[in-house]
């Protein structure tokens, strides 16, 4: 074993070796016989070993980038970043700010105000950009993490793999925590890996447990994967010494347990019932568990694919129990999210949950390809091999640009409704209900005002409070208490409803029946929104007015 490397890294191919000089991936020809070693210098091109990685980076910003103006913002991305701005208002200023702990699956001090500046300096598209730049830096993380543990073939192919996944070019054009959630999971298992087996490591195990605090804060159900990260702090060095693999992961789980609780106890009771609310006691939804499956082998099956062949060619060739079973469990994150989400009978945030699981999966699908290509003879035939495998890289990359279009794509348009509803909300002073309400909060000026709007699942008193809300049994996304909203319909609390009868369909339907009963309420506006769902027809949003 040498000195800060791993035993896990073939020795004929050390993850920091200079790339050679001809081609980082398919390897420098050899040198012709009877040729002088100068003559062989001067041929070979004065190529970087980074630029595979530059061309995967390139890929990938190029793919995420086309999907940035697509379509108007997601009703999370509205939120947050809605939030965000309300934040550095309450921050700068002392206003007051919703209790958006008690209802975020992350806490509202991490990514929204940060996504809020991004938004401040280019827009939305300034926040989704900010999301593309923690997915390259995940990405770049893949390709280090993997080159130290097998090498850098095996890096680019994990690379490229993760960098055209459907899934990972969605979320570097979606304004949400996720992305940086990635990246953090992505910097905590880098600095376990860069580690090596210098003693306790206990600067890197202390940086990976910081950055896991932090992913963990930012995305709640990131916690899950706080797992691997452990494993591969056990499982580097644990053919070495057990006792010093003990030590390096109680020193990570100490860290990450030290800021997790002093988090909660700055951040009060309110972050911990956001979290049962929203990880913890999660409730159920109506989707087929087969549903989930399917849709998460549709846009990761490439990639667990390669990891298990990469497991059975590990096991096969008895290259050591370690690094079977660091394969097997990097190939275990690919179907860890899914599985949770066929448990919840829910598709709601699958595809971002599957990104993630494949990051870790990744090394494993770069290490297959790469002992694929070693079958082939040195020279000339193993070069020809490895150029197929770049080919047919392909495949993934017609696939992931598809299906990241599809996910970006995949919820209406709302420019014809904010356009109409902008001067109602912004002339006037009264109460609104709207059905999923962030996309007009943040789009609008009004949006500041954030007392004055209610949803259908909670109705927001003018003190502030909350009222109306849903049952504890039907989560925080539950539709809101139709008694309530139909006594404060009767009392004429709003001034503007706004239904589309999608979200909240039952409710919708007894709301519009108590708006029918109060003469004052008038339908002033149907707006056509979306796309055309057969037989349905196209979605409107019935707007109601109260004319006393």
């Amino acid at each position: 074993m040498t000195a800060g490397g791993s035993d896990l890294i073939p020795a004929s191919q050390p993850a920091d070796a200079p790339a050679p000089a001809t081609a980082a991936v398919a390897g420098a020809a050899p040198v012709a016989p009877g040729t002088s070693a100068r003559q062989g210098r001067l041929r070979r091109l004065p190529v970087p070993g980074w630029w595979p990685l530059a061309a995967v980076l390139a890929v990938q910003a190029v793919l995420s980038l086309r999907l940035v103006r697509a379509d108007t913002a997601f009703q999370d991305e509205a939120l947050y970043l809605w939030a965000g701005h309300l934040q550095w208002a309450h921050w700068l200023h002392g206003a007051a700010v919703p209790p958006f702990a008690y209802y975020f699956s992350g806490a509202p001090v991490i990514y929204p105000p940060i996504g809020a500046l991004a938004d401040s300096i280019g827009g939305l598209a300034g926040a989704r950009i900010l999301s593309l730049a923690f997915m390259l830096g995940a990405t770049t993380l893949l390709w280090a993490t993997a080159g130290r543990l097998f090498g850098r073939r095996a890096a680019f192919f994990a690379a490229a793999l993760f960098a055209v996944l459907g899934p990972t070019l969605h979320l570097g054009s979606f304004a949400t925590y996720d992305a940086m959630s990635v990246f953090l999971i992505a910097l905590a298992a880098w600095c376990v890996i860069r580690a090596g087996e210098r003693g306790e490591a206990t600067g890197w195990m202390v940086a990976a447990g910081a950055a896991l605090a932090l992913a963990n804060a930012a995305a709640y159900s990131s916690v899950l994967f706080d797992l691997f990260v452990l494993a591969l702090a056990l499982i580097t060095v644990f053919p070495e010494s057990g006792r010093l693999a003990a030590r390096r992961a109680a020193t990570l789980l100490t860290a990450v347990a030290a800021l997790l609780i002093a988090g909660l106890l700055i951040g009060g009771s309110a972050y911990l019932s956001g979290i049962e609310r929203t990880t913890l006691e999660r409730a159920a939804g109506t989707d087929n568990p087969l549903t989930v499956l399917a849709d998460s082998w549709s846009w990761a099956g490439l990639i667990l694919a390669l990891a298990v062949c990469g497991v059975i060619i590990s096991w096969a060739s008895r290259q050591g129990r370690a690094q079977t079973w660091l394969l097997a469990i990097l190939a275990i994150a690919a179907v860890l999210g899914p599985l949770e989400q066929a448990h919840l009978h829910t598709t709601a945030s699958l595809n971002k949950h599957v990104g993630l699981g494949a990051w870790f999966a990744a090394i494993a699908a770069g290490y297959a390809i790469d002992k694929f290509i070693t079958t082939a003879p040195a020279g000339q035939t193993r070069a020809i091999t490895c150029g197929a495998c770049v080919i047919a890289l392909a495949f993934p990359l017609a696939l992931g640009a598809s299906q990241s279009w599809a996910f970006a794509t995949s919820w209406p348009n709302a420019t014809s409704f904010t356009a109409i509803l902008r001067p109602l909300a912004d002339h006037g002073t009264g109460r609104l209900l709207v059905e999923d309400p962030s996309i007009a909060e943040y789009y609008l000026p009004a949006g500041t005002q954030w007392q004055r709007w209610s949803s259908t699942r909670n109705i927001v008193l003018p003190s502030g409070a909350s009222s109306g809300g849903p049952s504890s049994a039907a989560g925080i996304a539950g539709d809101g208490n139709p008694g309530t909203y139909g006594l404060h319909i009767e009392e004429g609390y709003f001034s503007l409803v706004a239904l589309n009868f999608t979200d909240t369909t039952p409710l919708d339907h007894d709301i519009t029946a108590d708006l029918r009963r109060n003469p004052h309420y008038h339908i002033i506006r149907v707006i056509p929104y979306g796309i055309e769902i057969p037989p349905l027809g196209q979605g409107t949003y019935v707007i109601w007015q109260y004319k006393p």
